[in-house]
């Protein structure tokens, strides 16, 4: 059977009004007297949600929509659901379509779940007889029995979330229109809508879903679809754009890290002479630069596989620790130190040349030393670096607490700090679908 397409976007662009005290309409009929709302507006008037975006989705086909916050993802849900209209360019949607947009949306709170269904239901294009029809069984979904017929002001933010896609789905719409509303629901009720979203897939229904999670589009859709600042940056297979997104969200991870940190470290340079005045407790100290600077870390910096500095690494890769230390005179006693923290002040891993048995001889200059961690097996966060030199009684030369900062990336969602190398296996009799890492 021939695919036609079912959604049709078409150089649509959405500019929406910047509101300011210095330009404000005082009635509607002044704002239509003064000419176009949007033309007549200075550039730095408006914002543009949505730039000269055209898209298709065919029959059947389940497609998810990715990207930043304020990339133009639930704006472009809107239009399709004719919620609002674009200012340049053309939405086609053919047949009925349910959206399920906004949480409670279209729910009036001071009426009972019940009248709510049927309001909503006729609303999306259901004859009363309908509603009835379906209305136990839209209760059963929504699991709110003993709660159908309270006001709906007095449901919590899950319960809205239920009884509004409970109705959404039992529409039997030809599209179906999500924007990441399962975040809210808990896990059984999770699966029931996983389990929904694999019937319609069965019965050939249309979805476009919204969401932060790559690993339901992945899981779920046949095309995905990044929106960026407005405009589409990749369309296709899934696994494809997903990790063309994630290669652009972790260099403007990289960017926004090197800054902090920079700002950082300039905030500690500056913050006073040097001083060998240091905490007694190492672990319970805020971040800080301290000591004598007779040897002093010139630099730090982190880089990974291909030898370039970075602040972002995938779980298991190499990370190399670079420090160049100068020496204003020789000296014989010094010890350098490394050690990890993660974002809630634990400390992961430390170590120094003292406690691995070396013992200095003699530094004199400027030179650069290389700690290299084979395989980076800490879960998924963001983690500080100290790095110190020091003499063997403690005395600090040089002290950075907590001022680099690195972030570890992974698909797989783990508990605690550490990722040990790990295996599973199971007997012919246990089973499942997917693969391990």
């Amino acid at each position: 059977m021939e695919l036609t397409n079912v959604i049709a976007v078409e150089g649509v662009s959405k500019v929406y009004r910047r509101f300011s005290r210095r330009r404000q309409f005082a009635t509607l009929k002044s704002a239509l007297l003064s000419g176009s709302l949007i033309s007549d507006l200075r550039p730095h008037e408006t914002f543009s949600a949505l730039q000269d975006v055209s898209l298709t989705v065919e029959k059947g086909r389940t497609v998810g929509v990715i990207g930043s916050n304020g990339s133009g993802k639930s704006t472009l849900l809107k239009l399709v659901a004719g919620i609002t209209k674009p200012t340049l360019g053309t939405v086609r949607v053919d047949g009925r379509i349910s959206a399920l947009i906004e949480l409670g949306a279209g729910f009036h709170p001071e009426i009972s779940g019940r009248e709510n269904v049927f309001i909503n239901g006729i609303m999306l294009g259901l004859s009363k007889r309908e509603v009835t029809r379906k209305f136990d069984e839209i209760v059963e979904f929504a699991e709110l029995e003993d709660f159908i017929d309270a006001p709906v002001k007095t449901y919590s933010s899950g319960m809205y979330m239920r009884l509004g896609f409970a109705v959404a789905i039992h529409v039997d719409p030809d599209v179906l229109l999500i924007d990441e509303v399962l975040a809210v629901g808990d896990q059984s009720f999770t699966h029931k809508c996983l389990d929904k979203f694999a019937e319609f897939r069965r019965r050939g229904k249309t979805v476009l879903l919204v969401t932060h999670s790559l690993d339901l589009v992945e899981r779920l859709c046949d095309e995905a679809v990044w929106l960026d600042d407005g405009r589409i940056r990749a369309t296709g297979d899934p696994t494809r754009v997903i990790d063309a997104y994630l290669v652009d969200v972790e260099k403007a991870e990289e960017r926004q890290i090197a800054s902090a940190d920079v700002k950082t470290r300039e905030q500690a340079r500056t913050a006073g002479p040097p001083t060998d005045d240091h905490p007694p407790d190492m672990f319970q100290a805020t971040e800080g630069r301290w000591g004598s600077r007779e040897v002093e870390i010139v630099e730090v910096s982190m880089v990974g596989d291909d030898d370039q500095p970075s602040h972002v690494f995938p779980c298991g890769a190499r990370m190399s620790i670079r420090l160049r230390v100068r020496a204003a005179k020789p000296v014989g006693d010094f010890v350098f130190g490394i050690s990890l923290f993660n974002a809630e002040g634990v400390c992961c891993y430390g170590t120094n040349t003292a406690l691995e048995k070396l013992t200095s001889e003699r530094m004199d200059g400027e030179g650069e030393i290389v700690f290299t961690i084979d395989s980076l097996d800490l879960v998924a966060g963001t983690y500080k670096l100290d790095v110190a030199v020091h003499k063997r009684d403690g005395y600090p030369y040089d002290y950075h607490r907590l001022l680099h900062t690195f972030r570890v990336k992974s698909r797989t969602n783990d508990i605690g700090i550490f990722r040990p190398r790990h295996r599973w296996k199971f007997p012919d009799n246990i089973r499942f679908t997917g693969h391990l890492d």
